[in-house]
């Protein structure tokens, strides 16, 4: 998963085949599921759902409290409304809650099916204290569209997981279903709806394939051997997926070229939902991996260069999740359990090394230039300074559902990205620059494989082991232990060095793609500057400081739901502009007052060392041209 914009997740999986109990009978081999996308209620839609007959009497059905990819703890049966139970009369029969997530029916013999009401998730995300992150959650929009995450929707009986599924949809025949699961027919059943059926040999296939409704805005294209689809859904029709494919055709191409033989995936499919600003609506940007698909979340009022940067390096992001962990993964990720999961200690190469490839592919295959690349990794940089640099990385992962991890988790993507490229500078100087993490990840993937799960407890030893045991010092002190990374003493591997410049801010509240604001954590409608990193002239000329929560802009009142238009309205403000900054600090409120200026900000930059020897240099070639 991966996590953009103002609110700043993710790995996965797959499941082993377990032995199904005997629960179902012999003339019921799958679990039918109806969903109704026709008669929509109060923003709420019917699904029923008929698994076989029992022969126990205490039966239990599950809605997912966490799903892959989301390290969260989400209780997706919290939207769950009127649950009930009905025997094959047609008579309804006894239910019962033991938790959020779970549902107890005592007379399993009698059962003949389920149906309840889903709410979806996107409309309550500014009331939610902590809110499903939004490409992991759910949308209802009658007749205009539909965001199945069908961990949502559809849910599992006790030791049933892996059972084959049935999904029967009934839609609105203008709204085209995106998806990679597997369609096994479409019929119309009046001028107005079509049923669309779906096949999943198991559970987790079920939820590994979101399927997205809407107005038909689609491209397929080819990458040598993946079919890739690209589906958009944009309020206002200001884009579209053909304005998108050519940037997407050429990432993708770029990616697949930098993976070579190592990726395998044959089908490919890109759902975008862009959200409006000035209304309730998704407001968690960024993306959630699956095996032959990513659902892509960001605001429709971004300007097309901006969204194009976003979607690559968003959908890179998620692409290169099947490298790991959806091929390379540990046993905890191959026998996930929805409702008391148990996490794998190895976010550092889950989200680190994916987001360093997402990366590196670039530089490596000319789609950003050196100094463009050399930013991201200064960038990473400051970001991490953000977090708690001596929290060993092993131990954060393992514990990430709870504090004080779970604040951390962001850093998957900042010092997670930098320990890969640590270790790839390792790598490329113990192997006189052949070797690197694209080369670890092509001998893991040989090794192991979608179906072949690693021992958490072992991987590092295995790695130490395939390559050299001088890397033993650097997994022990900066990966499983707590000593920061002196990331001055790799630059200079490669002949680089860190310099202090003056450089000018694309906008008054970003940089490149570090914005100096963010949601506030103990108000989830409130916005704060960011503390720990290095803000802007603006900011300081007016006397801000990181953890100020800014109240008001020129009498304007900043909230996350409404901020948009000052942002928009901030593109065009000259030099001149008086400023009027209202905020709340250490309680206090006050008035801050100045001028816009010209924003620039004092930032450290990386650049090639004049006196770097051949061997730097060589050393540095094979790093960014692969």
């Amino acid at each position: 998963m991966r996590k953009i914009s103002l609110v700043a997740l993710i790995s996965f999986l797959l499941y082993s085949c377990v032995t199904k109990k005997a629960l179902v009978t012999a003339d019921k081999g799958s679990i039918d599921v109806k969903i109704d996308l026709i008669n929509v209620k109060d923003d709420k839609v019917m699904v029923e759902i008929d698994p076989g007959s029992f022969t126990a009497d205490e039966v239990a059905f599950y809605i997912p409290k966490t799903v892959p990819g989301t390290y969260s703890t989400d209780n997706y049966g919290k939207y769950i409304e009127d649950f009930k139970a009905f025997d094959y009369g047609g008579k309804e029969i006894s239910v019962s809650k033991s938790d959020d997530n779970t549902w107890n029916i005592t007379e399993g013999k009698k059962l003949d099916k389920i149906s309840y009401w889903v709410n979806d998730t996107f409309d309550s995300e500014a009331e939610q204290e902590s809110p499903v992150f939004s490409p992991a959650g759910t949308n209802i929009l009658a007749g205009e569209n539909f965001v199945l995450n069908l961990h949502g929707f559809v849910g599992y009986f006790k030791d049933l997981k892996e059972v084959a599924y049935n999904l029967e949809v009934s839609a609105p025949n203008d709204l085209i279903a995106t998806t990679s699961l597997a369609m096994v027919s479409s019929s119309n059943t009046n001028p107005n709806s079509n049923i669309d059926r779906y096949s999943a040999s198991r559970y987790f296939e079920v939820i590994d394939n979101p399927i997205f409704y809407a107005k038909l805005n689609t491209e397929t294209f080819q990458i040598n051997d993946i079919s890739v689809t690209l589906s958009v859904y944009s309020p206002t029709g200001v884009y579209t997926a053909a304005s998108l494919k050519d940037k997407m055709q050429k990432m993708m191409a770029a990616q697949k070229s930098f993976l070579g033989e190592i990726n395998g995936t044959k089908q490919y499919s890109i759902l975008l939902y862009l959200a409006k600003v000035d209304e309730p609506d998704a407001g968690g940007f960024g993306a959630l991996e699956h095996h032959t698909s990513t659902l892509v979340v960001l605001p429709e009022i971004m300007g097309k260069e901006a969204l194009e940067q976003a979607m690559v390096d968003v959908v890179s992001h998620e692409f290169f999740h099947t490298v790991t962990p959806l091929n390379v993964h540990s046993e905890e990720v191959q026998y996930f359990d929805f409702n008391a999961p148990k996490m794998s200690q190895h976010l550092w190469m889950y989200e680190g090394t994916t987001e360093y490839f997402a990366n590196l592919f670039q530089i490596q295959q000319g789609l950003i230039d050196e100094a463009d690349f050399f930013e991201r990794i200064v960038g990473k940089i400051q970001n991490a300074k953000g977090f708690d640099d001596t929290m060993s990385f092993t131990e954060m992962s393992k514990n990430i559902l709870m504090s004080p991890y779970k604040e951390n988790y962001t850093n998957v993507y900042e010092k997670g990205a930098l320990i890969n490229l640590a270790l790839d500078l390792e790598l490329r100087t113990w192997s006189n620059g052949e070797k690197g993490v694209l080369w670890l990840m092509k001998e893991l993937s040989n090794k192991y494989g979608k179906m072949t799960p690693f021992k958490d407890e072992n991987l590092i030893n295995e790695i130490v082991a395939m390559t050299y045991p001088e890397l033993r010092n650097f997994f022990d002190n900066h990966v499983i232990g707590d000593s920061p990374i002196d990331y001055t003493s790799y630059f200079s591997k490669v002949g680089l060095k860190m310099a202090s410049v003056e450089k000018p801010c694309q906008r008054f509240f970003l940089d490149q793609q570090i914005p100096f604001i963010d949601a506030d954590p103990t108000d989830n409608n409130a916005v704060i500057i960011r503390d720990g990193i290095t803000l802007n002239n603006f900011f300081n000329d007016l006397g801000a400081q990181g953890g100020d929560v800014i109240k008001s802009i020129n009498g304007s009142e900043v909230t996350v739901q409404g901020i948009a238009p000052i942002l928009q309205e901030s593109f065009t403000w000259p030099a001149d502009k008086e400023i009027i900054m209202v905020v709340k600090r250490e309680g206090q409120e006050l008035v801050l007052k100045g001028v816009a200026g010209t924003p620039s900000i004092k930032a450290e930059a990386l650049r090639p060392n004049e006196e770097a020897s051949d061997t730097q240099i060589k050393l540095r070639t094979a790093w960014l041209k692969g």
